[in-house]
């Protein structure tokens, strides 16, 4: 993640990832959810906040899971199912479950799938927000898989030429592994930028940069400037002159693959309420495993060891940053905004649960 959405070090409090990890999962069991859900839904958070994807993590996303347990609007104990199936495919309906705690449930039947017939995916509908869509691909890592997920929904992105959203953020996000290298890991927005980082320039009060979102009325907003109240997130490539009918159209086939090949949904049908897309394709299926992460090392060097431009240290590879991140976290503890600890400490109290330790 880019510096500008760092918390400034004059305002982070440090939390061990253990210890955020025990008070998230304490939260979640107030709502009401299962033990195994509960936990798994606080690891998908904690890892992305590991990993530096701060905006994904427990900052931006669990009081809004709060806020939605509240008022109904996640299931805190869905009967979810699977309600088409074949050797290689499975159509799961949500019943409104949290997708971090029903994701990597769909991913363990596809890793399965693809260790019968080669390749397994999954489709699921009426699910809800599914945080760091990486974390999914990476359990793929382990059975020697390629990793694969999708998740779409919401209407905060407007297409290329467009005055008002259609499209969600919509990320896609794949996992490749390697033998010695820290594997091959990217998760990108089909938007400019993730709608999250917004809400962190936000709490900073930190001007928008160049080519992220649009004002009201759709407009690119293309110099650096304080956000406006109303915005909307731009596509990848910010203008068609850039290159934003690209990003579009990843968030138009995200959607397919998640909305429309579920359950037939699209469009403004309400923040949270969403469709994601697993799928695991055995490397043994195709080639050699040893010799494919031999080779991806290889090929992975070959990009990281390219001669910087001028003004630039070193050259990276996506996932490498994140993994060099989480070696750091995980020893220094995580830095979190001073306003977030602030409101663990006050929910922390309304639930009657264990205040969260900081790091000495």
């Amino acid at each position: 993640m880019l510096e500008h959405f760092h918390v400034p070090q004059e305002d982070e409090v440090r939390v061990m990832p253990d210890d955020l990890r025990r008070t998230v999962t304490d939260v979640f069991l107030k709502m009401k959810m299962t033990r195994r859900d509960a936990e798994q839904s606080a690891d998908v958070l904690v890892q992305s906040d590991v990993r530096g994807v701060d905006t994904h993590g427990v900052s931006n996303m669990l009081r809004r899971y709060v806020e939605m347990f509240g008022q109904g609007f996640i299931n805190p104990r869905p009967d979810w199912k699977i309600v088409r199936e074949t050797p290689s495919t499975a159509t799961v309906e949500g019943d409104r479950g949290l997708g971090i705690a029903i994701g990597p449930r769909a991913m363990e039947i596809a890793i399965e799938k693809a260790r019968k017939v080669g390749v397994g995916c999954v489709t699921i509908g009426n699910s809800r927000h599914m945080g760091m869509i990486a974390y999914y691909p990476m359990q793929c890592l382990e059975h020697d898989m390629i990793g694969y997920s999708i998740t779409g929904g919401g209407s905060n992105t407007v297409p290329t030429f467009g005055a008002v959203p259609r499209l969600g953020a919509n990320p896609h996000a794949w996992a490749v592994p390697t033998d010695k290298e820290p594997p091959f890991v990217l998760d990108m927005s089909s938007s400019a930028v993730a709608a999250n980082k917004i809400g962190l320039l936000r709490r900073m009060n930190r001007e928008v940069l160049p080519g992220l979102i649009a004002d009201g009325n759709g407009t690119p907003i293309m110099q650096p400037r304080p956000l406006p109240e109303h915005t909307w997130m731009l596509p990848l490539g910010a203008t068609r002159e850039l290159g934003s009918h690209k990003g579009y159209g990843l968030g138009v086939i995200a959607q397919v693959f998640t909305g429309i090949l579920s359950t037939g949904t699209f469009g403004d049908y309400g923040y949270g309420h969403m469709s994601h897309f697993v799928a695991a394709y055995s490397i043994e299926a195709f080639t050699d495993t040893r010799r494919f992460k031999r080779d991806m090392d290889a090929f992975l060097r070959y990009l990281r060891e390219t001669p910087p431009a001028p003004g630039h240290d070193r050259v990276y590879y996506a996932g490498l940053p994140e993994w060099e991140e989480a070696q750091v976290r995980r020893k220094q503890g995580i830095p979190l905004h001073k306003e977030v600890v602030q409101w663990f400490d006050s929910i922390t109290s309304e639930l009657q649960i264990q205040r969260m330790p900081r790091k000495p």
